[in-house]
């Protein structure tokens, strides 16, 4: 989701078609982190929503909801919901992740003021190689 962001901050996505299809990215990542969260929390559906209000969430109501808000097809979406089944907290761990990258970034460039390089500060970044994301968040601030 950052290096999506990304692209859009380095004019990747100037073109109506290329953003789109970001914002249609996003809105998909949006409903599955309901749909995550709902599931394995076994958390009822609000009453005063107008999707099965007071049920309680299950695989087929959300095959159902992703289905209607997402508009994507019908094969596409069911493998979605079995693989948030599978791995519980996939959807939100996308969210979170993107805005350790984004703290971090935001303190290298306070820190390092207008000398700070977007191309270095990534190269660097990457370099760092994968690790825990409170670890990542440190090392990228002190680029």
């Amino acid at each position: 989701m950052y290096a999506e962001r990304l692209m859009g901050e380095l004019g990747y996505l100037d073109n109506p078609d290329y953003y789109l299809g970001m914002l249609r990215a996003q809105a998909l990542r949006s409903v599955r982190v309901i749909i995550d969260i709902g599931m394995h929390l076994n958390l009822r559906i609000p009453s005063d929503v107008d999707f099965h209000p007071g049920e309680d969430w299950t695989p087929e109501l959300g095959l159902d909801f992703i289905e209607q808000r997402s508009h994507f097809p019908k094969d596409f979406v069911k493998s979605e919901v079995d693989r948030y089944l599978g791995i519980p907290g996939q959807a939100i761990s996308y969210k979170v992740g993107e805005r350790v990258w984004l703290e971090a970034r935001e303190s290298a460039k306070s820190k390092i003021g207008p000398s700070f390089n977007l191309r270095e500060w990534h190269t660097k970044a990457l370099g760092l190689g994968g690790m825990g994301l409170a670890q990542m968040k440190r090392e990228l601030a002190e680029i």
